[in-house]
């Protein structure tokens, strides 16, 4: 038996994402749970999911301070989810056909700033760059 593969995953959903995150400092992108997944160091910022346990939806997951998730969620719940396994920690997850990229941008740069060390969030605040 094959053993399963992670398709190459490409297209505009994903480029857009990437465009993002690697603007953050120390960024780094690696494949974890079948998906392109985004570190600051070796905490998550950003979680792309693509079709999710066939959810339907390519989006993006990102941690979020306490309150902000249920806000986003019932200003806007064709945007913004719960998702699942991180979803109790807080997590948001995007719809990325339904936010422009300054929106999504910001979200993502407060995610970064919610996980980086300290020492990195203050040194980089010149660094952070729009994508």
């Amino acid at each position: 038996m094959e053993p399963k593969r992670t398709p190459e995953i490409d297209g505009e959903p994903i480029r857009r994402v990437r465009r993002i995150c690697s603007a953050m400092p120390e960024s780094t992108e690696k494949l974890s749970h079948g998906e392109p997944t985004f570190f600051v160091r070796k905490k998550v910022f950003a979680m792309f999911a693509n079709n999710h346990h066939d959810d339907g939806r390519i989006a993006v997951w990102i941690p979020a301070p306490p309150g902000l998730q249920a806000m986003l969620i019932a200003d806007a719940p064709e945007t913004f989810f719960k998702p699942p396994y991180v979803g109790v920690r807080g997590w948001v997850g995007i719809e990325l056909d339904r936010i422009g990229d300054e929106e999504l941008a910001s979200l993502i740069r407060d995610a970064w700033r919610l996980v980086a060390p300290k020492k990195l969030r203050t040194a980089g605040q010149g660094a952070l760059r729009r994508p």
